[in-house]
């Protein structure tokens, strides 16, 4: 198994910035992938960027990319999820998730992923 848990998020003004954290425990000697996830009221969820562990190609939804950066700090079992230049729309809650064997071609899948956070709630103020 796989335990992960989100921390950081809180309130942000447009054009500011945050950083979340995803902490694994668990299984973490072996190759898996970390993905997160946002989802607003009465919509869907949906998956914003991936990266994976422990060799870190790192994937990124076309709404998003310039403006999120997933990263890792192997040591630490943590990966990170920066989010700059803040829109109103960037307004969720943002999951991390995990499961073994790879990201490309279902990181953005939530029924890829057995391991769920919390959650992290993101608001960013107009």
């Amino acid at each position: 198994q796989i335990h992960v848990a989100e921390s950081g998020g809180g309130t942000g003004q447009v054009g500011g910035s945050l950083r979340l954290s995803c902490v694994a425990s668990g299984s973490t000697n072996s190759g898996y992938c970390i993905s997160w996830f946002r989802q607003a009221p009465g919509k869907e969820r949906e998956a914003v960027a991936a990266i994976l562990n422990p060799s870190g190609p790192t994937y990124y939804a076309d709404s998003v990319k310039g403006r999120l950066t997933i990263s890792q700090d192997n040591a630490k079992n943590t990966v990170y999820l920066q989010l700059n230049s803040l829109t109103p729309e960037d307004t969720a809650m943002y999951y991390c998730a995990a499961r073994f064997f790879g990201c490309d071609g279902w990181w953005t899948d939530v029924r890829y992923f057995i391991y769920w956070g919390q959650g992290a709630q993101v608001t960013v103020s107009s």
